[in-house]
C-alpha cells in the first residue's frame, strides 16, 4: 500500500549528505528502527524503480530520511522543495529489536549507516554507545544528535583526521575489552564488508547482534531477488540466499553466512 508524503524541509546536512522531512502520518504510526521506505520521486516517473531509504526518524506525523547524493535518484530528490509530494511504500522490512532489561546498546555504523540506526538511540530506554567509522571527517554525521540522546560517541576515520585512525572494528575490540562481563547488545549498519567483519568479530567473542544487511533494492517487496545476501541453511551447501527487503534488512549476526565462496 502506498502513501503520499509531503516535503516539509529538504536541506544539506553536511557535504553531500542531505536531510528530508516529510509529512507522512500513516508511515510514522508503524515505523520502527531499521524499517525503510520505497520512494517514487516525481521527476523520475520515466524510471519504473523506486528508491529505498532507511527511516532515520518517525515522530507524530513527521518522517525523516538522511541520504547521500550519489546518483540521479538522490540528485533529483535533493532538488525537491517544500510542498512537493512523493509516493511512499512502507514502512517495509524487518526492524531492529530494542534492548531490554540490563542490555547496553552498542551501535556500530559506517558512514550514513548512522542514519538507519538513529531511531534506536531515540527509542531505547537504555543508553549506550555509537561506534562510527568513516573514510574522512566528511562522512561523520549525526554525532551530536546521538550525544543529545545520551549515547557516548566514539569515532574512527581511515585517514586519521578525527578520532582513532583505522576501521571501526578497532573501536569494537576496545569496547569489548573494556566491558567484559557486561550485557552488550550490538547493532550494525554500513558497508557490506564492514558488516561481515563485525559479525565475525562478534561470533568469535560468542556474542550475537543484529545487522542491517541492506543491499541495492529494486522492487522492495521480495519479488525480484536483486537484493539477496547469504544466510546459513541446513542444505548441503550450508547457505541460501535471503531477500534483504523481505526477510531483512535486519538479520541476526549468527544467521549470516560468512563463507568466502
Amino acid at each position: 500500500m502506498s502513501h503520499t508524503g509531503e516535503i516539509l524541509s529538504n536541506e544539506v546536512l553536511k557535504d553531500k549528505y542531505c536531510r528530508a522531512v516529510f509529512r507522512a502520518p500513516e508511515i510514522c504510526e508503524k515505523a520502527e528502527p531499521g524499517h525503510f521506505v520505497h520512494v517514487m520521486i516525481p521527476s523520475m516517473r520515466d524510471r519504473i524503480l523506486r528508491r529505498p531509504f532507511s527511516i532515520c526518524h518517525a515522530g507524530g506525523s513527521q518522517l525523516t530520511i538522511v541520504y547521500k547524493v550519489v546518483g540521479r535518484g538522490t540528485e533529483e530528490l535533493s532538488r525537491l522543495k517544500p510542498g512537493e509530494k512523493c509516493d511512499f511504500m512502507g514502512p517495509l522490512g524487518v526492524p531492529f529489536s530494542l534492548p531490554v532489561e540490563d542490555e547496553i546498546p552498542v551501535i556500530v555504523a559506517g558512514g550514513y549507516g548512522a542514519a538507519a540506526t538513529y531511531m534506536i538511540s531515540e527509542r531505547s530506554k537504555n543508553k549506550g554507545y555509537l561506534l562510527l567509522g568513516a573514510r574522512t571527517e566528511k562522512d561523520l554525521i549525526l554525532t551530536d544528535n546521538y550525544k543529545n540522546n545520551g549515547f557516548e560517541v566514539r569515532v574512527a576515520t581511515e585517514d586519521g583526521a578525527v578520532g582513532t585512525k583505522g576501521l571501526v572494528t578497532v573501536l569494537v575490540k576496545e569496547l569489548l575489552e573494556e566491558n567484559k562481563g557486561k550485557n552488550l547488545k550490538f547493532y550494525g549498519c554500513g558497508p557490506h564488508g564492514m558488516l561481515l567483519a563485525l559479525g565475525e568479530l562478534l561470533i568469535t567473542n560468542e556474542i550475537d547482534g543484529e545487522l542491517s544487511m541492506d543491499q541495492m533494492m529494486c522492487c522492495g517487496i521480495g519479488a525480484c531477488f536483486a537484493c539477496v545476501v547469504k544466510v546459513k541453511d541446513n542444505n548441503p551447501d550450508g547457505w541460501r540466499y535471503a531477500r534483504t527487503c523481505k526477510e531483512g534488512p535486519v538479520f541476526k549476526a549468527s544467521d549470516v553466512y560468512y563463507g568466502r565462496t
